[in-house]
């Protein structure tokens, strides 16, 4: 559809703006005058200045500081002390001196500078809290209005209401015994971490988990969106923050909720902006100020953990990382059978989780949703497992981000992850867990690394592609973004790092490097068929595979 753009209206010029604008021109053209008025005479040359006085034309010399004034009958012409002779033209005609005036014009045009600036600033400050006026009036219709109070909300989900993160609930178990009795944590001088961020791609329940955390903890609860830190003018945002923490302070122990915290929190850049700085900064001195055994835990939610400032991850601040992946098929066999325990239904439960490969949990919501709409359409009480298999696809067209498998794309994308897993675990590349949906590589945190450690990385990300070609003798698009990151960790090794045989590198180098690593892989793969064609139908079945148990199916092979 295309966009009506909207017409030009005069009367939705706001009046303020009028004066600031208007305000402006006179004080330019007051300037100009001003420049223009205060000397308009001539400037002439000491032949021109000969030439009137051999025609006899000037009337009186006027003596001006430095300047020699001469004055005709029609014009009045100056020149330079020393560039006439000044005996002759003396003699001839009346002399007149002017006193100096000049530092009176120079002290009178800074005053009149100084007065229009003051003019100015001051319509801009009327302008400014008129568009106040305005905001805040047009806040009290609204649901979120920019002066509205700071409100601790109290949660009624607990942990039984999110089915799955067994990982998450875990590491969330500390912080939710340190809510219900911080003496305990006090009495041991237990420093608990200040902020905890959950990391995840959207529609995986961030806000949902914090708030069960409050729930289960069973205290006050301050949610705010990172956007609603954000306003028009410088400080506002800042004054919010401000607010929220001296209220949660007060209301210790409690929980602050900041959902995607990245609009408020992104690193600062060369594109600034001030009132985004402002907010961010009052955020970090809010988190240094309150004491770790004060009560108060901040938890941030983000989908672009790459985007936050370093300064609001460093230690001391958002210490704890909680990264938050799609389900995998444990966990949505869990989220479904929660949805569907009040909706009388007679649902194969394994059977819908293993054809929702990719959707998260609000995708399940909307499904199961959708499945009991369905057959509330089709005259039936009870939800049957073909409801959701008719509404899978409606599903997933409203939701474009959700990667969804067919059983033979399912399995392709097995053979796939396994061939990633066999490797990993052979070169010793450390990771938590690789699964059908996603790659869970463990960041590298030492200083040094070496180039064995580079290429053994580069290897994991080139062995799915490989082992599908020897598979299917057929290569598939799902291997772009890893052969991406091999191409970027050789283009390091070769160009950063210089960890070639020649300090002169070429493209040639990276080539060969690659070939080596396909070479290499190949060959091990094809020793490693058994354990690849197990692995593979590990996952198939569980969806997921940890290091440890890769490693029992490579010690039962060899």
């Amino acid at each position: 559809m295309k966009a009506i753009k909207p017409k030009f209206d005069p009367s939705m010029l706001n009046p303020s703006n009028v004066k600031v604008i208007v305000g402006l021109l006179v004080l330019l053209v007051f300037l100009l005058s001003f420049a223009i008025l205060r000397d308009t005479d001539t400037l002439i040359t000491h032949d021109q200045a000969n030439a009137l006085y051999t025609e006899n034309k000037i009337q009186k010399v006027i003596i001006d500081g430095d300047l020699i004034r001469l004055k005709t009958d029609t014009d009045t012409y100056k020149i330079y002390k020393d560039a006439v002779n000044k005996t002759a033209f003396f003699t001839k005609y009346p002399v007149e001196v002017r006193q100096d005036n000049s530092d009176i014009y120079d002290l009178l045009s800074f005053l009149i500078i100084i007065a229009a600036f003051g003019f100015l600033y001051r319509l801009m400050q009327q302008n400014r809290l008129q568009q106040l006026k305005h905001i805040r009036a047009a806040s009290k219709d609204d649901d979120t209005p920019v002066n509205a109070p700071v409100q601790a909300l109290t949660s009624t989900i607990t942990f039984a209401d999110v089915a799955g993160i067994k990982d998450v609930k875990e590491e969330l178990e500390e912080i939710i015994d340190f809510l219900k009795a911080p003496q305990k944590y006090r009495d041991l001088d237990i420093r608990l971490p200040k902020g905890v961020l959950l990391v995840g791609p959207p529609g995986v329940g961030k806000t949902l988990i914090s708030k069960a955390v409050a729930g289960e903890a069973n205290v006050p609860f301050f949610y705010q969106s990172g956007a609603s830190f954000v306003h028009i003018y410088v400080g506002m945002g800042a004054k919010r923050v401000s607010e929220l923490f001296k209220k949660a302070k007060q209301m210790a122990p409690s929980i602050v909720f900041i959902d995607e915290i990245d609009a408020v929190g992104k690193s600062r850049g060369e594109f600034r902006n001030d009132e985004r700085e402002a907010t961010l900064n009052q955020l970090l001195t809010e988190m240094d100020g309150f004491e770790e055994s004060s009560g108060v835990i901040v938890i941030g939610a983000t989908n672009k953990i790459e985007m936050l400032d370093e300064a609001l991850l460093r230690a001391g601040r958002f210490d704890r990382r909680i990264h938050i992946s799609l389900p995998d098929l444990e966990d949505r066999a869990k989220t479904l059978e929660l949805y569907l325990a009040h909706k009388p239904n007679n649902v194969d439960i394994d059977l819908v989780a293993r054809m929702t490969v990719g959707f998260n949990s609000a995708a399940l919501d909307t499904l199961t949703n959708e499945a009991a709409i369905y057959a509330m359409r089709e005259g039936r009480s009870v939800v049957e497992t073909s409801d959701f298999e008719a509404v899978k696809e409606k599903v997933l067209l409203g939701k474009r981000k959700i990667l969804s498998f067919t059983e033979e794309e399912r399995e392709i994308q097995a053979v796939y992850q396994a061939a990633k897993a066999v490797i990993a675990t052979w070169l010793d590349v450390e990771y938590e867990k690789i699964g059908i949906v996603n790659t869970r590589l463990l960041n590298q945190e030492h200083e040094i690394l070496s180039k064995s450690q580079l290429l053994s990385r580069i290897k994991v990300y080139l062995a799915g592609s490989i082992a599908t070609k020897i598979h299917y003798n057929e290569q598939f698009t799902n291997a772009s973004t890893d052969i991406a990151q091999a191409k970027e960790i050789v283009r390091k090794v070769v160009y950063e790092y210089v960890m070639s045989d020649n300090f002169i590198v070429t493209t040639q180098q990276e080539e060969e490097l690659l070939r080596d690593s396909v070479s290499e892989i190949t060959k091990l793969l094809t020793t490693l068929d058994q354990a690849l064609s197990e692995v593979t139908a590990f996952l198939l079945a569980h969806e997921n595979i940890t290091p440890e148990e890769c490693r029992v199916i490579l010690r039962k092979i060899f």
